[in-house]
C-alpha cells in the first residue's frame, strides 16, 4: 500500500512539473510574441529603442574543449545594438524540458553575461537554444531586438 501511494505521488508530481514547464515556455513564448509590438506608432510604447543583432558566442568554459556549446558548459553573448539598456535572456528545450536563463544587462553590477547551459529540469542531453535581444524603452518596457537560435550538445 505505501509503495503504490508513493508511486502514485511521484506521478502526480511529475506530471504537475511537466504542466509547470508547458506554461513557462508558452508564456516565454507568448511574451516573445508580443515584446516587439510598439504602442502609440512609436517603437517599443515610446523612444527610440534601436536595431540590434546577436552576432556570436563565445565559449567560456568548454567542457569537453570541442568550440562548440554542450550541456553543462558556459558561454557569453556578442552583440551590437544602440539600445542603451540592452539585455539577453536565454531558453533551453530538451524534449519536455526547458531551462530559462536570467536576463543579463551588460555594464550593470559589472555582471559578466556569462549563462550555464544547465537547470534543475535540465540535468543532461542535447536541446536546442534561443537567445534573445531586448532594448528597454523610454517607458520602461521592452522590445525585441534581435533573436538567436543554436543547437547544444550533450
Amino acid at each position: 500500500m505505501g509503495r503504490i501511494r508513493a508511486a502514485t505521488s511521484h506521478a502526480f508530481l511529475a506530471l504537475l512539473e511537466a504542466a509547470l514547464i508547458a506554461t513557462l515556455v508558452a508564456g516565454l513564448l507568448a511574451g516573445t510574441a508580443f515584446a516587439g509590438k510598439g504602442g502609440g506608432g512609436k517603437p517599443g510604447g515610446g523612444g527610440t529603442t534601436g536595431g540590434g543583432s546577436i552576432t556570436g558566442i563565445t565559449m567560456v568554459y568548454d567542457q569537453n574543449a570541442n568550440g562548440a556549446p554542450n550541456w553543462a558548459d558556459q558561454i557569453k553573448f556578442t552583440f551590437s545594438t544602440s539600445n542603451t539598456k540592452p539585455y539577453i535572456t536565454l531558453l533551453c528545450a530538451n524534449g519536455a524540458y526547458s531551462s530559462s536563463h536570467l536576463q543579463y544587462w551588460p555594464n550593470i553590477w559589472n555582471d559578466p553575461g556569462v549563462f550555464t547551459l544547465t537547470s534543475p529540469s535540465w540535468s543532461g542531453g542535447a536541446a536546442t537554444c534561443t537567445a534573445y535581444l531586448y532594448g528597454t524603452t523610454s517607458s520602461g518596457g521592452s522590445t525585441l531586438l534581435a533573436t538567436k537560435g543554436f543547437p547544444v550538445g550533450a
